[in-house]
This record gives C-alpha cells, sequence and structure tokens, in this order.
C-alpha cells in the first residue's frame, strides 16, 4: 500500500481526506484509497475493455466527473495522463507522446529543456500520475516472464528457489520498454533516472539481464496515454506544508472542493474554527480554536487550547491538552503514535515544523522546528553527539534519522510534554531540568521508530476514536431533530462490533429527551441497529410485536413513564440478542414501543376536540352521516405522523360523489336493550361483505385496538367517545343503563371496495364519530372531528394521518397544513376558484378502479422506517410534497388545468419515491397508454391498488378511455367511475323513520 510515510502511520493509501459521503450505504472515514477507487471506477475505468488496472497509492488524483476515454481500436498498454506545469515535472515524470497518442520515452526528474520537449497545445506537460491500464493480451504477455529467469526473483516462487531478490520499476522497466522512441540497448544498460542499478556487479548484471527479458517480451505491445486535461495529480511528498496544503480547501481548487471543515468529528464550539482548516476524526471538547490552515485528526482535545496557523495534529488524546496549552502551536507537527517495543506497546510523540525538509544535511541548510540545527542547539542545550553517533557521517545526519524522540523513560511515564518543551514554553525557554530529561531518554529517530509502528494498533485507535464522536453525533441529531440520517452510522456499527456503545447512547437519548418525538426516533434507530445485526437474516421486519415479555416495558411507556419504559426495553433486549430471528423479532417490538410513543404524541391532538352538551335523540331514531369520499391531489404522505408534526405537510383534498353518490356513511338509534348492536357493509365493486356484532360485555370490546378483528374501528370509536369505559368498574351493561337509559345500534356502509385509495376508513371514523356523539348528547365541529379521527386512529393502531377525514369531511376543494410541532394541530383552507371551475371538473375528473387492492399499513410501516432513518430522499421528497401541494392549490386557485395536471403527474413521482413498489404492473400499463389524453393522473392515497383519478384533455371521455383500455392487454378487471365535486359536505340527519343505505 505504499512506502512509508511521515504523516500518516498508516501509509499514504490510508491517510484520511477531509470528506463525507452522506449518501454511502456505511459511514466511515474516506481515506486516500477509497477516493482512488471512486475516481477510477467512477469516471477513469468507465467503458474499458477487459484488461488490468493498476494505481499508484502514493498520489490524490481529481479528474472531472464527465471524464471520457476513447477506447475505439484501442490494444497494448494505455497510461493515464494529467497536466502539469514544468517546474512541478521537474521532481516527477513526464511522458513524451507523439500527436497519436503514442508514448516515445518516459522521463523522470529531468533537465528542463527535456521536458520542453513534452509540452502539449495547452502549454502544459503529461505528468505521470500513477494509472495504467493493460488488456487481457498484455497482461498475459507480462505475465508470462514471470518464470524466465532472472524475472522470477520478482515473485516467491523464484525467491523460495533461493534467486536474489530483484526491483523493478512499473514505469521505468517495464514501460520503458514499450516506448516507441527508447533503444533496445540505452534501455538494457538502464542509464537514466528512476531505473534500477544494483548496489554491486552481480545485482547490477541481474538487472540487465531482466530488462533484457522485458524489451524482448514487451517491445511490440503498444504503449499510449490518455491525457485528460481537467485533470489534477499531488504527489505525497514528505514535506509536511505540502501534505497540510493536501488536507484544507483552497478556494478554486478541484480536488479540495468536497472537503469538509469538520468531517466525521464532534465539535463543541464550531464558531473557534477558522476557513481553510480541516478536523477529521476527533473530539473537540470546549474551547478549541484552530487558525486557517491547520489540520486535526484522529485527536481527543479538550480546550482552552489555541492552535495556530500552519500546524497538523494528529493521534493526540485528551491527556495531550493540559501539555498543549503550555506552547505556541504555529507551524508545528505533533504527532502521537502508537508502537511495539520489544513485544510492549506503549504510545510516543513525535514533533517537526511544518516547513522542515526532512532529507536536508544539517549543516547543509537543514532545519528543525523551521530553525537552522545551530540555532536550535543554542536554544535547547541539545548537542549534535546526543542525536547522531560518531559513525553516521556529517553528510548523513539530517532529521530523518536524528534520535529526536523519547520512547522510554526510567521512571516516568511518557507523554506529549516530552516533545513540546524542545519548543520553550510560551513562559520560558528550556530549562536544563527538561534536557536532562531529554536525555536520560531511550530515543529513536524516526528512520528507528518507523519500523515499530504498530499499524494494527493505529487503525484500532482510530475506529475508538470514530465511534466516540458517531455516540456524540447520535445525541446531536437526535436532540436537535436533525434531518441527517442515522443509519449509515448504524451500519457501520452493526459491521465493526460499536453496537453495543451504540445501542447505550441511544437507551440514554431515549430516557432523558422529553420530547416523545425525539424518544421515538431513538427506539426507531435502536430497532434498525437490531436489524443490522441480524445480517438480512431472520425474517422480515414488518410483523407482529405483542409478545409477553416485553408488555411491561410497554406499560410504562403507555403511562409516560419514558425512562422507565426504555429501561425495561433494554433490559428485555439482552435477551434476544443471540440469533438473527431474535434479533428482528426484538426489532419489530422496538417499532411497536417507538409506534406507542408516536401515538401520545398525535393524543397532543386532543386539545383540539371540543364537545357541547346537546339533547339526547329519541329512543328508536335514526342519526344518519353520509359523506362523500375525497381523492389527495397532492401532498399526502406529509400529513402521516411523525412526518406530519417533525417536517410539516400540506395536502391538497377534494370531496367528492362517487357516480353521483356519498359512498360512505354511519347511522346511529339508541335503542332499550343495554347493549352494543353492531352493523358493517363494505364493498360493491368486488361484492359487499357484511359484519354484524352484539357487543354485551365490556371483554367484548377488548380487540379494539387489533385493526383486523371484526367491528374495530366501531369499537374504537365507542371508546374514543367515552360512550365505553373499558377502565371502569362497572359492567358495560351498567355503564350504558346508567349513561344513557339504554344501548345502541351502530350501521355503518362504504359503496368503495376495500383499499380504494379513497380515504374510506378515516372518513367512515368521521362519520361514526359524528352520529355517535350526537346520539350521545355531544355536538362537534367539522375541526374537532378531524382531530377526532386522529385520536381513534391512533387508539385503533392503523397510525393514519389526518389528510383522508380533511378531504371527506371538508366540502369541495381545501389545503389542510400542519406545522412541524407538537401538540399537533390541523388547519384547513377551502380553495376558492374561478367561476365555473367546479363544472369544469367534473367534466374532466375520472376514477378508474384498477381491480387491485392494497393494505396501507404495509406501505406506511416502511415509508415511517424510512422516515425515521431519514433517508436523504424520503427528507427530500417530503419537503417536494409540500411545495407541491402549495404548488397545486395555486394551480387550482388560477382555474389552470394544464398545470394541475402537471401538479398531479408530480405528485404521482413524489408518492412512488416515498413507498417505491406502489405501482402494480397492469397500473403503469394503464397510466402509459393514457398518458397522452390525459393532463395528469395519479392513484389515490398511497398507491399500490384501488383507484387511479385521471384529468382528461377532453371533456366527458368517458367512453373514448374505456374503449382505449379495453384495447390494452394485461390490465385485468377494471371499471371507470363519474366523479363529482361535493360542494355541500356531510351532515347529520334526524331521520323519521329506519332506512338502509
Amino acid at each position: 500500500m505504499g512506502r512509508d510515510f511521515l504523516f500518516d502511520d498508516c501509509s499514504r493509501a490510508f491517510t484520511c481526506l477531509p470528506m463525507e459521503e452522506p449518501a454511502a450505504p456505511t459511514e466511515a472515514l474516506t481515506c486516500n484509497l477509497d477516493s482512488l477507487l471512486a475516481t477510477l471506477m467512477h469516471q477513469v475505468c468507465r467503458g474499458s475493455p477487459p484488461g488490468v488496472w493498476v494505481s499508484s497509492t502514493d498520489m490524490l488524483l481529481t479528474v472531472p466527473t464527465m471524464t471520457e476515454i476513447d477506447w475505439h481500436g484501442f490494444q497494448g498498454v494505455r497510461v493515464i495522463a494529467v497536466p502539469g506545469s514544468i517546474s512541478y515535472a521537474r521532481q516527477h515524470g513526464v511522458y513524451l507522446a507523439d500527436t497519436q497518442g503514442v508514448v516515445q520515452d518516459i522521463f523522470y526528474q529531468s533537465p528542463e529543456d527535456q521536458i520542453r520537449q513534452c509540452v502539449g497545445p495547452d502549454g502544459k506537460v503529461p505528468l505521470v500520475c500513477g494509472v495504467v491500464f493493460f488488456s487481457s493480451e498484455a497482461a498475459e504477455q507480462l505475465l508470462a516472464t514471470h518464470v524466465i529467469p532472472p524475472l522470477d526473483a520478482c515473485t516467491y516462487l523464484g525467491l523460495d528457489s533461493g534467486a536474489p531478490a530483484i526491483q523493478l520499476s512499473l514505469f521505468f522497466d517495464i514501460l520503458l520498454c514499450m516506448a516507441q522512441g527508447v533503444s533496445e540497448e540505452a534501455f538494457v544498460k538502464g542509464q537514466r533516472p528512476g531505473m534500477g542499478s544494483g548496489d554491486n556487479v552481480q545485482e547490477a548484471g541481474s538487472e540487465r539481464s531482466a530488462r533484457s527479458v522485458l524489451w524482448k517480451a514487451l517491445h511490440a505491445v503498444p504503449l499510449t496515454m490518455a491525457y485528460i486535461p481537467e485533470g489534477c495529480y499531488d504527489y505525497m511528498t514528505m514535506s509536511a506544508s505540502d501534505h497540510i496544503r493536501h488536507l484544507t480547501p483552497h478556494p478554486g481548487n478541484a480536488r479540495s472542493r468536497s472537503f469538509r471543515k469538520v468531517a466525521h468529528s464532534h465539535v463543541a464550539e464550531p464558531q473557534l474554527l477558522a476557513e481553510g482548516c480541516s478536523v477529521t476524526n476527533s473530539l473537540l471538547e470546549g474551547a478549541v480554536k484552530v487558525g486557517p490552515g491547520s489540520v486535526i485528526q484522529h485527536c481527543r482535545l479538550k480546550g482552552p487550547l489555541e492552535i495556530h496557523t500552519g500546524c497538523l495534529l494528529t493521534g493526540l488524546d485528551m491527556t495531550s491538552s493540559v501539555a498543549l496549552r503550555s506552547y505556541l502551536l504555529r507551524d508545528v507537527v505533533v504527532q502521537g503514535h502508537i508502537v511495539r517495543l520489544r513485544g510492549i506497546s506503549c504510545k510516543v510523540f513525535t514533533l517537526s515544523g511544518h516547513h522542515d525538509d526532512w532529507q536536508s544535511v544539517a549543516e547543509e541548510g537543514g532545519t528543525y522546528l523551521n530553525m537552522p540545527w545551530r540555532e536550535f542547539f543554542l536554544r535547547t542545550g541539545i548537542r549534535s553527539h546526543d542525536l547522531w553517533s560518531p559513525d553516521t557521517p556529517s553528510n548523513r545526519r539530517c532529521l530523518l534519522n536524528a534520535r529526536l524522540f523519547p520512547v522510554l523513560h526510567a521512571s516516568e511515564p511518557l507523554g506529549v510534554g516530552d516533545v513540546l518543551w524542545l519548543l520553550g514554553s510560551l513562559l520560558s525557554p528550556p530549562g536544563a531540568e527538561q534536557l536532562q530529561r531529554w536525555r536520560t531518554s531511550w530515543r529513536m529517530s524516526w528512520e528507528e521508530l518507523k519500523g515499530s509502528l504498530d499499524q494494527e494498533a493505529e487503525l484500532a485507535a482510530r475506529r475508538a476514536t470514530f465511534f466516540l464522536q458517531a455516540q456524540s453525533k447520535t445525541k446531536r441529531v437526535l436532540m436537535e431533530h436533525s434531518n441527517c440520517s442515522l443509519l449509515p452510522l448504524i451500519h457501520s456499527a452493526a459491521l465493526e462490533g460499536y453496537h453495543k456503545a451504540m445501542l447505550e447512547t441511544l437507551d440514554q437519548v431515549a430516557s432523558m429527551a422529553k420530547d416523545p418525538g425525539v424518544a421515538a426516533r431513538s427506539l426507531a434507530c435502536i430497532a434498525d441497529l437490531l436489524g443490522c445485526l441480524a445480517k438480512g437474516e431472520g425474517g422480515l421486519r414488518s410483523g407482529p410485536a405483542a409478545n409477553t415479555a416485553w408488555a411491561q416495558a410497554f406499560q410504562h411507556l403507555e403511562k409516560g413513564d419514558i425512562p422507565e419504559g426504555v429501561k425495561e426495553l433494554a433490559k428485555e433486549r439482552k435477551k434476544w440478542l443471540d440469533r438473527p430471528v431474535l434479533l428482528v423479532r426484538a426489532a419489530r417490538h422496538y417499532e411497536g414501543a417507538e409506534q406507542i410513543l408516536v401515538r401520545q404524541a398525535v393524543m397532543s391532538s386532543c386539545q383540539f376536540i371540543s364537545l357541547r352538551l346537546a339533547t339526547l335523540p329519541p329512543m328508536g331514531r335514526w342519526l344518519r352521516a353520509a359523506c362523500p369520499a375525497r381523492i389527495d391531489l397532492s401532498g399526502g404522505w406529509s400529513d402521516t405522523p411523525p412526518i406530519t408534526y417533525e417536517h410539516g405537510g400540506a395536502v391538497v383534498d377534494l370531496a367528492v360523489l362517487v357516480d353521483g353518490h356519498r359512498p360512505i356513511g354511519a347511522q346511529t338509534q339508541r335503542i332499550a336493550e343495554p347493549e352494543l348492536r353492531l352493523v358493517s357493509r363494505s364493498g360493491r365493486l368486488e361484492g359487499e361483505m357484511v359484519v354484524e356484532l352484539v357487543c354485551r360485555d365490556l371483554e367484548d370490546l377488548r380487540d379494539y385496538c387489533q385493526p383486523h378483528a371484526p367491528g374495530a374501528l366501531l369499537k374504537a370509536a365507542l371508546i374514543c367517545t367515552q360512550i365505553v369505559d373499558l377502565a371502569s368498574q362497572n359492567s358495560l351493561r351498567e355503564q350504558l343503563m346508567e349513561h344513557f337509559g339504554g344501548g345502541f345500534e351502530l350501521r355503518t356502509w362504504s359503496r368503495l371496495p376495500h383499499g380504494s385509495g379513497l380515504g374510506t376508513s378515516s372518513i367512515l371514523a368521521g362519520a361514526v364519530m359524528a352520529s355517535l356523539y350526537q346520539a350521545s348528547g355531544h355536538s362537534t365541529s367539522v375541526e374537532s372531528l378531524i382531530h377526532a379521527v386522529l385520536h381513534l386512529e391512533q387508539v385503533l393502531t392503523t397510525g393514519g394521518g389526518w389528510q383522508d377525514q380533511v378531504g371527506g369531511l371538508v366540502p369541495g376543494l381545501k389545503i389542510g397544513r400542519s406545522k412541524p410541532q407538537l401538540p399537533l394541530k390541523v388547519e384547513v383552507e377551502q380553495i376558492t376558484v374561478p367561476e365555473g371551475f367546479i363544472n369544469t371538473l367534473n367534466e374532466h375528473l375520472l376514477l378508474l378502479y384498477t381491480g387491485k387492492t392494497r393494505l396501507a399499513r404495509n406501505l406506511l410501516q416502511d415509508v415511517l422506517r424510512n422516515w425515521y432513518a431519514r433517508l436523504p430522499t424520503i427528507v427530500q421528497n417530503a419537503s417536494a410534497l409540500v411545495n407541491n401541494a402549495e404548488e397545486c392549490a395555486q394551480a387550482l386557485r388560477q382555474g389552470n388545468l394544464a398545470l394541475f395536471g402537471k401538479c398531479m403527474n408530480h405528485y404521482w413521482l413524489q408518492k412512488k419515491n416515498m413507498a417505491p413498489g406502489c405501482e402494480p404492473l397492469a397500473v403503469r400499463r394503464m397510466m402509459e397508454v393514457l398518458q397522452p389524453h390525459v393532463y395528469g393522473q395519479s392513484m389515490a392515497g398511497a398507491g399500490g391498488g384501488g383507484f387511479l383519478y385521471v384529468l382528461t384533455k377532453e371533456p366527458r371521455n368517458q367512453e373514448a378511455l374505456q374503449r382505449i383500455l379495453m384495447e390494452t392487454e394485461g390490465l385485468g378487471n377494471f371499471s371507470i367511475h363519474t366523479v363529482e365535486v361535493d360542494t355541500a359536505g356531510f351532515q347529520i340527519q334526524l331521520l323519521e323513520e329506519d332506512w338502509e343505505p
């Protein structure tokens, strides 16, 4: 992975960049190798024929997003080049190529006049950037040489056979022999910079023999160059100033455009970070001030602390902070290294200057801490013989081999102060005591130290720091209601074995949160983490969540005791971590717990339910409420809890008669017998279904919260309207007689099929509650009913939003809105349209029953899971839904059919983004054939089946569309229905006689 690197103990390849990838499925540090792989795979390698790509990891590479390399007619080997200046090329390699891109020669650190031969029309030279492509044939030809002596010494087979090792250069041995302008004699002799030259006659002879074999095998292979004009290449040198420049953003620099000031870090006071600095994989607690052009990586520091310009700090922990405060940190490099010395792991520190050249000879202009060595010696009292042994020639004495850095002290532990004293403190110069302590320490040079670096321990330390800052990030994101997604971080914690720490953090946030919405999201994150630990096994995430083992925790949550509930959940969770199936079941129960908290948040809307006492109606007289269906024209899903109170919602709805009828209704009458008679009729298109129940005991009502139980909605309505109290010590019979002098008969109906998407269940709930309120001696407003239905659906555990009841209980066209806050309050604005526009809608709107049914709950669970994960696409789509609703309302106010249809089409795309899979194949075919004939179209409700509504270009176009659909294969049973805007709205009537819907 590249040669040893002064500024990163894990090599240039694993040098971390100040970047974040929000769209990545797993959150992780971005190292140079990640960046190179992404650049190569998505930009450089795209479209290449079969073969082998080879890349150096010693450089930073940037190429334009739309890079196109012409591979037509390609054969042999191709090198990638990027533009550079002549001055930069003096220290690097360049290609000499003809106008056809055929490589003639490769120069390395050559004289300026030779480099000028390579200048192209853009005034730049093509730099060797370390990326090469071998076609399959060329790769096979190269591979065939590995068994030919002396090239077999480049492989372990040759070494195991006793052959002396040979070191060859990819560019100046393997590629150079293919260059058309290089002679065999010059190549074999190897008399040019960059080519190997053995230390003795035998090695030199072996290398010449190896190059001779390469020439014969590869010289005929075509070598061409692909020049990327906008590309950028930076070699990672041994210069601290270069390294710091590579890790900080600079205006106009394409490479640093994606850099962030703070990447994967917790910074307590971000306002103290200057522009042009970068902090990566670090925790900065308290007041830590960082100047421009400074870099902090893999550190845990605590303020007050000031880091001035031009600094690089890596691998420092909290214990270093105290020592750092005593020194002026400007243009210095302070690094902590984990080393293993004679089997013992320890932490050592190195200190150098921003401008130091590590290889410069000390007596020939070399510096340390940005000052000449002579000046350094005078300031500290250190002498040359302290750093270099007498047998080290003066012309080889440099910073690289100076024994400057203490690694062990006889009696005291070492800290960063054991190198910082070399700077001189803010109050005084280095003292004799510090010098004596330094001299009595076992010290090593960087050359000696690098062989003891413990890269495994260093990577583990970086990982630990990453997850410490991740825990801080998790708390911040949840407590600040941020829309940042934690799912990639959850994936990372599961993969890296840090799930216990993450679970504890999420428990802590859920327990401390005063906002039930924050606690609910925390529990949802725990569910996601448990699901990730199952690694795709253990069954479906969606499923039941009523195991009695979790009942005690649920009871605490239902009572509003969130801290105790979270504690009990965590206690039970420990028993469910052994197998994937248990993990998935535990995840379901955490989602069940989350829904309890969502219900409690939505219950805050109960304060907007206002009831007035009224006279009880006569016994045996029916109170009937008939309601229109609703068509959601835009904004749906934004009304769904918790989206509606965390993001805010806006939905445009239309109340409609279907085939001239109000298709949904309920009627209630008081009866003498102290019992509850419940009759529910539903469905006409696919056949009517009738459910009849008689409830004489409280036990008959206890399944009210199970949506699939017979009569569940009606039972929940009886409880929500407080006609029945399940917690009462009195029997059902006693309650009914005491409060009402008898029982009730409740009948409901819907002419619409199950899963129609026209808001049936919520509108029916509104009709039921309206009739029950009046039958029990109360009256209420439509606004109260809207919030009462919200309450009922939480009790029923279906978890619906508010758009359906707004659509069916408020007449005509309207837009409902909710603010991102609790308590949840829905406000409705009637949309005023131009005169005659209602008739126009009646002539252009049609409903098409697709013959497919769906259960919104299945879609709902997936949407809520994605919302709690704050997937970026979902968050963006929620905003788009609200914006589109406002645009749709404006189009209606203008009476603009085309613009209204455009909003409908956008809405359908947004629905599909919100709930992928909501478009059955037959529906897609139907929409495709209708598209030329309509302004807009969308599935009603959540999609997945039910009704499709269309806005036709021609009025009264039902027959034409019927013919088109009849001629289309694969649509199944469909039917077309007329729509009429209901401008009257629902009303409660006291009937004179019995009435059947």
